[in-house]
């Protein structure tokens, strides 16, 4: 394991555990140089890392410090929100409100590439987080390359999981926009009133075509988006 990845998950684990709780210092970038007897850069990089992906503040002057827990994903990956929610030892269920054939809007069918009219699958699902929804996630399916999507109990195992087991994607596209919820997703999300939202439209494709489009929708309060970009060779 690289240097500053060990770094990481000492600092990871602290966070994780509960041990290091919100808004706790974090150790210096001097003080994990010279733990680890690494050099301040490399120190620098897992503070840095851990501060894009949203886990900690850096505050010049100040330090840094644990940030709020919010739910956390990456707009340069497609993870599984289960995964993320038990990567922080969180507790996840998810609770499904809509899962049939219907047929296809213009609008939908145009994004899977398919005829207006045609069927498709729907599905809407909330994610929770320690039983706080995190994620209204509404899905559109391709059926002619997912045949068993509306056979599958999505309480015990999630669309993605599903997904990339049987249609392994090759490609992705996103779009992100802020909203303000309507009264159906303010239920959904269990918000007293409404609060600007973050939604991530998202159409993934396999080997054999459109297989979905995905309308994820996260409250502002519990969510941010994070991530780190490596770069093999920079140029000005």
């Amino acid at each position: 394991m690289a240097k500053f990845s060990t770094i990481k998950q000492h600092l990871y684990s602290k966070i994780a555990s509960g041990e290091w709780p919100e808004h706790h210092p974090v150790s210096s970038e001097n003080a994990l140089a010279q733990q680890f007897k690494v050099s301040r850069m490399t120190a620098r990089r897992a503070l840095q890392e851990l501060a894009d992906e949203g886990l900690v503040i850096r505050s010049k002057g100040s330090g840094t410090y644990v940030a709020p827990i919010k739910s956390q994903t990456s707009f340069m990956a497609i993870r599984n929100i289960a995964d993320e929610v038990r990567s922080r030892n969180h507790d996840y269920r998810a609770h499904v409100h809509v899962l049939r054939k219907e047929a296809a809007t213009a609008h939908v069918a145009e994004l899977l590439q398919l005829d207006a009219g045609k069927p498709v699958y729907h599905s809407v699902i909330t994610h929770f987080e320690n039983d706080l929804p995190v994620q209204v996630e509404e899905r559109y399916v391709n059926p002619e390359l997912v045949k068993g999507y509306l056979s599958q109990n999505y309480e015990e195992i999630t669309p993605h999981e599903y997904l990339c087991e049987v249609s392994p994607l090759t490609e992705a596209s996103h779009e992100i926009e802020a909203i303000t919820p309507s009264p159906q997703l303010c239920q959904w999300l269990k918000l007293s009133k409404p609060e600007p939202c973050l939604r991530i439209n998202r159409r993934t494709w396999s080997a054999a075509g459109v297989v979905t489009f995905a309308v994820l929708t996260h409250p502002g309060s519990r969510f941010s988006l994070g991530g780190h970009l490596h770069f093999g060779s920079a140029r000005a």
